[in-house]
C-alpha cells in the first residue's frame, strides 16, 4: 500500500505562542497587516514538518488571505510549489460565507461556492469542503429537529452547489463537524442517503464523529466509496454534556480533542478504512492551534504512517 502525502489545516498554525504574539486575535490582526509574512512563515514551516498539502480555512489562512498576499491563485500555486507545496483543498468559512440554514438564499450560496472552486481549480486544488448548519443548544425553544424534512432541504442545496463547483473540476465534500447537523452517524447516514453520490461527497472527522459517541472507523467503512478526503484527529472522549451552541462552541469543544495518538480513535482500523476510498492519497493531520506545529505535525505524521504501514 503505497504511503499517501500528508496534508494540514491552516488552523494548525494560529497558535499565538507560534507568532510570540499575545492572543488569537492579535495573530489575526498582524496576518491582516502582513499577508506575505504570514504564508513565508506557514510555507517554511510545512517544508519543515515534512508536510506537503494544505487546506485553506477561515481568516487567515484563507482564499482572501493568499489573493493579498501574491495577487493571484496562479501565483499562489507557483510560490507552493517552489517549497514542494500544494492545495489540496478549501473549506467554505467565514463570516462572508452565505447561511443554508433556510436555503431562500440559493443564489448567493452558489454565486459564494462558484468563487472559491474558481480560485481552488486554478490553484491546484480539487475539494471545496463544506459543513452543514449548527444545531441549537439541546433545550432551545422552540425545537430545532434534524429530521427528514430539514436534510431533505439540505440535500437539495448540496445537489445544487455540487453541480455548481462540478464544472470547474472541484468536488464538493461535507465535513462532520461537532454539534453541527451532520455530526452523529445517523445524520450522516441520513444525509448521504439522500444526496447523489456524483455530486455530493464526505470529509469524515474522526474527532468529531467520536465526540458524538460514534465508531468513526465504522462510518468510513459505510461510505468508503464517497470518502473524497478525511480529517485526521483525536478525542480524548464523547461529549456527553449539552454545549451551549454559539460563538464560543468551539473553544468548549477544545478540551475533548488530543494530538493523533493520545486519544481514543482506533488509527490501524481508521487507516485501513481510509486506504478503501477515493481520498486514500492524501491524509490531512488537523490539529487545532499547535504552539509547536512542526513537532506536533510531525509527531501526527508518525501516528498516521505507522498506522499506515500496519495495513500495508
Amino acid at each position: 500500500m503505497t504511503m499517501p502525502r500528508f496534508a494540514t489545516d491552516i488552523i494548525t498554525f494560529y497558535h499565538p505562542d507560534f507568532w510570540q504574539l499575545a492572543s488569537a486575535d492579535a495573530v489575526r490582526e498582524w496576518a491582516l497587516a502582513h499577508p506575505e509574512l504570514f504564508w513565508a512563515r506557514v510555507m517554511d514551516a510545512l517544508a519543515d514538518a515534512g508536510v506537503t498539502g494544505i487546506e485553506l480555512t477561515f481568516a487567515p489562512g484563507d482564499i482572501d488571505s493568499a489573493l493579498r498576499a501574491f495577487g493571484s491563485a496562479r501565483v499562489f500555486r507557483g510560490e507552493l510549489a517552489a517549497r514542494g507545496l500544494s492545495v489540496v483543498s478549501a473549506f467554505i468559512a467565514g463570516s462572508d460565507a452565505p447561511d443554508w440554514r433556510h436555503g431562500d438564499n440559493l443564489e448567493a450560496i452558489v454565486a459564494d461556492a462558484e468563487r472559491r472552486a474558481a480560485f481552488l481549480a486554478e490553484a491546484g486544488g480539487e475539494l471545496l469542503v463544506a459543513g452543514l448548519p449548527m444545531r441549537t443548544t439541546y433545550g432551545t425553544r422552540p425545537p430545532f429537529f434534524v429530521d427528514a424534512a430539514y436534510m431533505t432541504r439540505m440535500a437539495d442545496i448540496a445537489h445544487v452547489v455540487g453541480e455548481a463547483v462540478a464544472r470547474y473540476g472541484v468536488k464538493l465534500a461535507f465535513h462532520t463537524e461537532s454539534h453541527s447537523t451532520l455530526w452523529y452517524e445517523r445524520d450522516i447516514d441520513l444525509f448521504m442517503a439522500l444526496t447523489d453520490p456524483r455530486y455530493v461527497w464526505l470529509c469524515p472527522d474522526s474527532c468529531h464523529i467520536a465526540l458524538g459517541g460514534g465508531d468513526p472507523v465504522a462510518a468510513a467503512r459505510r461510505h468508503a466509496p464517497r470518502i473524497a478526503l478525511a480529517h485526521w484527529k483525536d478525542a480524548v472522549r464523547p461529549i456527553d454534556v449539552h454545549l451551549t451552541v454559539d460563538d464560543t462552541i468551539y473553544a468548549q469543544q477544545q478540551p475533548y480533542m488530543t494530538e493523533l495518538g493520545n486519544g481514543i480513535v482506533d488509527w490501524p482500523g481508521w487507516a485501513a478504512a481510509m486506504s478503501r476510498t477515493p481520498g486514500a492519497g492524501t491524509v490531512l493531520i488537523e490539529l487545532d492551534e499547535a504552539a509547536d506545529p512542526v513537532a506536533a505535525l510531525r509527531a501526527g505524521t508518525a501516528v498516521a504512517r505507522a498506522a499506515w504501514g500496519a495495513n500495508a
